[in-house]
């Protein structure tokens, strides 16, 4: 049987943690998988790392294409998220329903954690700035660069995390509060594709295969992404 090589954005982690088990155990294959976020999966690829399947973000996988490092026609859809907030398990949940309200929510909070590098917080550091709040909200940021920032929450660390939903749901010891308001939502799409280089192409593509079935699809849903086979 093969072992899989396997790249993986963070917002995939807590599905995966949960998949793959159940693949290993029905195919025989094994998979090891390496998460970072996309832009450093982009930039370690670009230095000539490589994998059997890539599963970021759908502009990542283009590029991959684009460039001859994923194969066309292996590219599939495999879900949607946007970002949300969480808090410690058991805190007070503030109000984020509307866009007045998330903007009070945070410079209300004591301490907000998001990544440096990861999708969800360069478009958050992006989004303050929009929003005219970025002074106040800096002053009490507590960042690392990528990984799963609820964690920083869990730690009591700090009080807020904003991240992808499926992100903050891979936690433990914090709870979601909700989403970002529609209006200033940002919805990533994940994208799976096999790269032209692939040693175990055919393992790659049962792998695959296996995350789009519909008892998959119910585990993404419950992990905070929405499946999808577009």
């Amino acid at each position: 049987m093969a072992t899989i090589q396997l790249f993986v954005s963070n917002s995939s982690r807590g599905v995966l943690g949960e998949l793959i088990p159940q693949f290993e155990r029905s195919s025989g294959h094994s998979v090891s998988i390496s998460y970072d976020p996309a832009k450093v999966m982009m930039e370690r690829i670009a230095r000539g790392e490589t994998a059997d399947l890539a599963i970021l973000g759908g502009s990542a996988i283009a590029d991959l294409i684009r460039d001859g490092k994923v194969a066309a026609g292996s590219k599939r859809t495999i879900a949607r998220c946007g970002i949300g907030v969480a808090v410690l398990a058991g805190a007070a949940k503030p109000d984020i329903s509307s866009l007045d309200a998330f903007k009070n929510a945070l410079i209300a909070a004591r301490s907000i954690a998001w990544t440096q590098e990861g999708a969800s917080g360069i478009y958050f550091s992006k989004l303050i700035e929009r929003l005219g709040i970025a002074d106040a909200v800096k002053a009490k940021a507590v960042r690392q660069p990528g990984g799963l920032i609820g964690e920083l929450v869990a730690a009591r660390k700090a009080e807020l995390a904003v991240q992808q939903i499926p992100e903050l749901m891979a936690v433990p010891g914090i709870e979601f509060v909700g989403p970002l308001p529609e209006a200033i939502q940002l919805t990533t799409v994940s994208v799976a594709g096999i790269f032209a280089s692939a040693r175990e192409p055919a393992a790659a593509q049962a792998l695959l295969d296996f995350l789009t079935t519909p008892a998959s699809s119910q585990v993404f849903k419950a992990r905070g992404l929405e499946p999808t086979t577009a």
